[in-house]
């Protein structure tokens, strides 16, 4: 098998494969990975006659090895799936947990100011890791192929290496003095001081290993064996937190879905603790009133209603959302006369200011860096999973000879009323630290059906711009019938309430578009790219085509 799999990747090693992304079209089965590797490693499972789940798992594994700085086993994630046989839809949570020695105020000084860095680098920062948890749950209910077949091409790839392209080359030398701050990570990517150049080999045996006792062990030595002592003992050395006790202790959840209507879209995504389904449903609900006639993909107008829609969905996020085994959240965040009520606040000739919208009034009782992959097979099984270290290359921190990065994923949490995290994201109460607790994300798997049959599946990387860039393909999709290639490829723009600016995409916008924002009050801010969507659409014949965003290097494929 090695030889034929080393065979098959030829194509990858001589080029590096750089920006290949492309729309196929697929009768067995598709995937859109990050990575042309992890996507050529889900062809060959298909091929095998494995189903979307086993895909799912090879691929989770393959992009721990081709792509460090968020494929991982040292993070976690969500996935949303459909089980064909019984056409039922759920969601799997496999988010880290906060160790159980952690506090509210633990990155804040004597005076109540963050500490610098605190919750982003090293080991203080890491929460407990959940995605080998989560991949071995997708296998143990769903697959069925062998666990051992689906890990071993993650191991033949960490031992023999694979041939970095220029992105990969580019990310390792951007990220080199952080990395080497850490004698564990300096040592795992920098191993002659090297500065990386497209076509070097990247080989890290001692992730090879690591997959190797899992291959035999399955959860058992990451949880319980020698990877969890190596796991201890390095954070123990950096002062974190993380205890054997911790690792023993994790267990997955599986949750009901967030779902709700979108025109003729039945949309099912990931519930808190991700906002990603809530936040994405309240600003479609919002939207879905206005008469889309008037508006052009990229207008002035739809981009204002866009965002002041999106201003309304993050304000409640900063108040309402947070792990729901701790806090209760109201989910009527998406109850008509609550959508109604606040779409009342939306001035089409005007944008409000984020310091005058405030999270709704509920009525009660009545009413990253991250990865993305979608995988469809012939018998609608579909598996939607997004997972991360949180920034790109986690905390920095690689675990001593086990050849991964732990995640820096504690951010995530409110760390103090107000403070916002990496991505500019603000919280309160419900998100606040607790010992064994999940922080909210913003991640949004996300599965799409249309008369009860399977139409859509996607998600994207990006922190907080992930669920602006996944709702703006829906509205493309449905409200502007672009193809689902064009859907990925409009500018996107973003608005999270705070802070209060408009991002657009550089270079993507006309000059009298941002001249009639401005106009209308926005402030705007630009960035070089606005998150990457992995998709696969099914046609009512059965037919997949599967995309790949062209901002970054991922790819498609199929059998």
């Amino acid at each position: 098998m090695a030889a034929a799999f080393l065979l098959a990747l030829l194509p990858f090693f001589i080029s590096g494969c750089d920006n290949a992304s492309f729309t196929s079209y697929y009768e067995k089965g598709a995937l859109a990975t990050a990575s042309p590797i992890a996507t050529q490693i889900g062809e060959q499972v298909f091929a095998k006659g494995g189903n979307a789940f086993d895909v799912a798992v090879a691929v989770g594994f393959a992009l721990a090895v081709v792509h460090p700085e968020a494929g991982n086993i040292g993070g976690g994630g969500f996935a949303v799936i459909r089980d064909a046989s019984t056409k039922e839809i759920k969601a799997l949570d496999f988010r880290e947990k906060a160790p159980l020695a952690s506090s509210e105020k633990m990155y804040l000084d004597s005076m109540g100011n963050p500490i610098e860095n605190m919750s982003t680098v090293g080991a203080d920062a890491c929460g407990v890791p959940g995605t080998v948890a989560g991949l071995y749950e997708l296998w143990k209910e769903h697959g069925s192929m062998k666990w051992s077949e689906l890990i071993s091409y993650a191991i033949l790839l960490a031992d023999s290496g694979f041939m970095v392209n220029s992105y990969q080359a580019e990310s390792f030398n951007k990220y080199r003095d952080r990395l080497s701050v850490f004698d564990e990570s300096s040592r795992l990517f920098y191993p002659n001081a090297n500065i990386w150049q497209e076509g070097d080999t990247f080989v890290n045996r001692d992730l090879g290993w690591t997959l190797v006792q899992l291959e035999k062990d399955g959860l058992e030595s990451f949880y319980a064996g020698e990877i969890a002592d190596s796991i201890v003992a390095t954070v123990k050395r950096y002062g974190g937190l993380i205890s054997h006790e911790d690792l023993a202790s994790y267990q997955i959840k599986w949750r009901k879905p967030v779902s709700f209507t979108f025109d003729s879209l039945q949309i099912y995504a990931m519930p808190p603790p991700s906002s990603g389904g809530l936040i994405m449903g309240q600003i479609l609900k919002l939207v879905e009133a206005y008469d889309f006639s008037i508006y052009k993909p990229g207008s002035i107008e739809y981009i204002h209603l866009f965002c002041e829609s999106a201003r309304l969905a993050f304000a409640d996020r900063s108040e309402y959302l947070g792990d729901p085994d701790f806090y209760n959240i109201p989910f009527d965040l998406l109850d008509k006369n609550y959508i109604s009520e606040r779409r009342q606040l939306i001035n089409l000739n005007q944008t409000n200011s984020s310091l005058e919208i405030l999270p709704g009034s509920i009525p009660i009782p009545e009413s990253g860096q991250t990865t993305h992959y979608s995988v469809v097979d012939a018998e609608g099984n579909m598996v939607a999973v997004t997972y991360t270290l949180n920034s790109s290359y986690g905390s920095k921190l690689a675990v001593n000879g086990c050849g991964f990065l732990l995640n820096n994923e504690m951010d995530d949490f409110a760390i103090a009323p107000g403070v916002p995290n990496l991505y500019g994201l603000v919280g309160g109460e419900a998100n606040k630290i607790e010992p064994a607790k999940r922080m909210l994300s913003s991640m949004s798997p996300t599965i799409i059906l249309k008369g009860g049959e399977p139409l859509f599946i996607l998600g994207s990387p990006g922190g907080s711009q992930i669920i602006t860039a996944v709702t703006q393909v829906i509205v493309s999709l449905s409200r502007f019938n672009l193809p689902l290639e064009k859907a990925l490829s409009q500018p996107r723009f973003h608005h999270q309430w705070l802070p209060d600016n408009i991002l657009l995409e550089e270079k993507s916008f006309d000059i009298n578009v941002k001249q009639g924002l401005l106009k209308l009050g926005h402030i705007i801010k630009e960035a070089d790219m606005l998150s990457e969507i992995h998709a696969v659409y099914i046609d009512g014949a059965g037919l997949m085509s599967a995309t790949a965003d062209r901002r970054g290097p991922g790819s498609a494929g199929g059998q």
